[in-house]
C-alpha cells in the first residue's frame, strides 16, 4: 500500500512539473499589447502616423472612406444617382408635404439597394477624437469622440456607427505614455484620429435627411455596423 502511494505521488509530481515547464517554455505577453476575446472592442493601442501610412495600418481589404472623391464613388456604386434635393427640400419645413418627400425618398432608396454588392462591402471612415486623461484602471487615455461632416458632390456626408463601442480607450506604454500624461497634465489638447471599420447595416443603410445647419443642404448618414475601432496620432 506504501509503496503504491510513493509511485502515485512521484507519478502526480512528474505531471505537476511537465506542466509548469511547458508554462515556462510559453511567451510572455504584454497584456496591454494583445487584444483577447475578453477585452472591450473600444480598447485599443494608439498607433502614431502620419496620414499617408493610414491605408498600411488600417484593416485589410477595407475602402477608406475620408475623402470626398473615394466617398462619391461608393455612393455611385451603392446609390447609383445623387437626389434632387431641391424638389424633396421644396418648401422645407413649412411646406405639408415635406415630409413625406423625405420619407419615401429613404423608403424608395431602401428598396432599391437591395442586394447592391456595395453593402458586402468592408469600409473604414474617421471621426476626430480627443484624449483624456490616463485611467490606470482602464490601463489606458479614455477617448471622447464626435461625428465628422465632409462635404461632396452627392451633399454633406455623416457617418453613423449604428452603435459605437463603449469603453473607448486608446492604450500606450512607455515612453510615449509618459509623454502624452505630461501633456495631458499641463492641459494641452491632444486630438487624435479614430478610425472606425465595419460593414453597411442592411435595413436602413443609409438615411438621407437635410442639414440643421445650413438651410436646403442635403445630407447622407451611412449607417455601419462597427467591427474594429483604431486610434491615430498624428507622428511629431
Amino acid at each position: 500500500m506504501r509503496r503504491a502511494c510513493r509511485l502515485l505521488c512521484v507519478k502526480h509530481f512528474a505531471l505537476s512539473l511537465s506542466a509548469f515547464l511547458l508554462l515556462l517554455a510559453l511567451p510572455v505577453q504584454d497584456p496591454e499589447s494583445i487584444a483577447s476575446s475578453d477585452t472591450p472592442a473600444g480598447v485599443r493601442p494608439l498607433l502614431v502616423a502620419d496620414d499617408h501610412d493610414l491605408p498600411a495600418l488600417l484593416p485589410k481589404n477595407s475602402q477608406l472612406l475620408i475623402e470626398a472623391e473615394a466617398i462619391e464613388a461608393f455612393l455611385e456604386t451603392l446609390e447609383e444617382t445623387l437626389p434632387d434635393w431641391s424638389v424633396v427640400y421644396g418648401r422645407g419645413h413649412h411646406d405639408p408635404q415635406f415630409d413625406e418627400r423625405l420619407f419615401q425618398l429613404n423608403r424608395n432608396r431602401d428598396e432599391r439597394r437591395r442586394g447592391n454588392v456595395a453593402l458586402r462591402w468592408r469600409i473604414t471612415f474617421i471621426w476626430p477624437g480627443e484624449l483624456s486623461q490616463f485611467d490606470p484602471g482602464r490601463h489606458g487615455f479614455p477617448v471622447a469622440i464626435g461625428p465628422d461632416f465632409i462635404h461632396t458632390g452627392w451633399g454633406k456626408v455623416r457617418f453613423k456607427p449604428a452603435e459605437v463601442p463603449s469603453n473607448l480607450t486608446a492604450g500606450a506604454a512607455g515612453a510615449l505614455r509618459e509623454r502624452l500624461i505630461g501633456r495631458i497634465e499641463k492641459g494641452e489638447v491632444i486630438p487624435i484620429k479614430v478610425a472606425m471599420t465595419g460593414h453597411l447595416i442592411t435595413e436602413e443603410s443609409v438615411i438621407y435627411d437635410f442639414s440643421h445647419e445650413e438651410e436646403g443642404q442635403g445630407l447622407i448618414m451611412p449607417v455601419v455596423e462597427v467591427e474594429q475601432v483604431d486610434y491615430l496620432l498624428a507622428a511629431p
